[in-house]
């Protein structure tokens, strides 16, 4: 009986190693590889493959897509949109997204199963190597303890082992891989228990609906308590049109809510749907595929951003914002300041030089964002009581001026640098939020 020899162990040296092929993930890789280094992408999947996501860009992701250079037009497959329509207690209201010189005058959607492939096919073309069906197990670590690689299994297109083992070597790894980040978990950085979490739910529907220019967000979301009381819920449905027949249908709650984590979210959702005009023709005979839901880790939930070898992008490191449930566009934003990081940082001379450039990298993320995700997280801790939310609904939506700030806000659309008052105010309060 002759034996099967062992396969051989691919053991891969690079400038840069990417795990998770997300958006985070694929546009570091591209900004990277157009920096001239060489960059490996590691992706468990086979594209095209799924993400629960709302599949709604704001005018924030939109200016960070045009910035990588990836066609953006609606004859290149992308839903365009001009602002978002609120529904609550019997009131609607319609806003454009605001006229500012910092973000462009519109939005985007695109299903996420087709957007991840995009991003990672872009990358690619950039120079970097991208490959599919490796399963990253763990961080390699150095003699000092620094993270120096990744070890990966090669699976088949069903997600099984192949029995083929792999390494991948690079002076800097970068955690693109998601909520649970394996990589993140394997050096000890854990989740804050400090900051907001929710839960996003969301279907794909058959609907006349499907190319709306708005999105649509429904700020009322019903549940029934354990005494038979019904309890308004942190969060919000939406609609987003794909312009493909589709609408990507949903919803998001927050973990401050007293339901949260005894709530049947997708049961809620299908009850929400079954309220929906006739018309829309979104049911159980339009739905194109199951309910399903993924968790959204918010406020940077995970740090240190960079420590030893090892740079969170995107949802690793909780990169959502509080007020509205987004991640695409600071995932985006991270891979693009990540990726000049990097790039000074092997630039550097010495092996000291270049940990002090990648420390930069949590500095700027909180200079970015830090404040304002703060402030999002105490957002989210009020509108867990479902009086303030009662509130807001009632008094606030019919005040449009108001709106249009809020809007401003929630989307983090603000004129960076001057702008009107509303501008001002939101620079302002940003800057004086804490922004640890």
């Amino acid at each position: 009986m002759t034996s099967t020899p062992e396969r051989p162990t691919v053991d891969r040296s690079a400038d840069v190693v990417v795990v998770g092929a997300g958006p985070g993930g694929s546009a570091t890789a591209a900004w990277l590889a157009k920096a001239g280094l060489d960059v490996v992408l590691l992706e468990k999947s086979t594209f095209p493959r799924d993400k629960v996501c709302g599949d709604g860009l704001t005018p924030r992701a939109v200016r960070q897509i045009e910035a990588l250079g990836i066609p953006s037009a609606e004859t290149d497959g992308w839903a365009h949109n001009k602002g978002l329509r609120i529904i609550a207690g019997g009131m609607r209201l319609q806003l454009d997204w605001p006229e500012v010189t910092s973000f462009p005058g519109y939005g985007m959607a695109r299903a996420r199963g087709d957007l991840d492939e995009v991003l990672a096919r872009h990358a690619a073309r950039c120079g970097t190597e991208l490959l599919e069906r490796r399963n990253v197990t763990g961080p390699v670590l150095d003699e000092s303890g620094r993270v120096s690689g990744v070890e990966a299994k090669v699976v088949d297109e069903r997600g099984r082992a192949t029995g083929e083992r792999e390494t991948y070597r690079a002076p800097v790894v970068v955690a693109a891989d998601g909520v649970s980040s394996r990589l993140s978990i394997g050096v000890g950085r854990e989740k804050r228990e400090d900051r907001p979490m929710a839960v996003a739910v969301r279907a794909y529907y058959e609907t006349p609906r499907h190319d709306d220019d708005y999105m649509e967000s429904h700020l009322e979301l019903w549940t029934t308590g354990e005494d038979g009381q019904r309890i308004l819920m942190p969060g919000y449905g939406w609609l987003f049109g794909l312009g493909d027949g589709r609408s990507n249908i949903g919803l998001g709650v927050l973990n401050t809510s007293e339901a949260f984590g005894r709530t049947d979210y997708k049961d809620v959702m299908r009850r929400w749907v079954e309220t929906m005009p006739p018309e829309w023709g979104i049911n159980e005979d339009t739905i194109t595929g199951p309910i399903q839901a993924a968790a959204l880790p918010m406020a940077f939930n995970r740090q240190p951003l960079y420590a030893d070898g090892l740079l969170l992008v995107g949802d690793s490191g909780g990169m959502v914002n509080p007020f509205n449930g987004e991640g695409i566009d600071y995932a985006l934003e991270a891979a693009h300041e990540a990726a000049e990081i990097i790039g000074d940082a092997l630039r550097a001379p010495t092996p000291a030089a270049r940990e002090e450039a990648l420390q930069r990298y949590p500095e700027r993320m909180r200079e970015l964002h830090g404040g304002y995700f703060r402030l999002g997280a105490e957002f989210a801790k009020l509108i867990g009581r479902p009086e303030i939310m009662r509130l807001a609904t009632r008094y606030g939506l019919p005040r449009r001026t108001l709106m249009k700030f809020m809007l401003k806000l929630m989307a983090n659309l603000p004129e960076e640098k001057g702008g009107g008052l509303d501008d001002r105010a939101i620079q302002l309060m940003t800057r004086l939020a804490p922004s640890a």
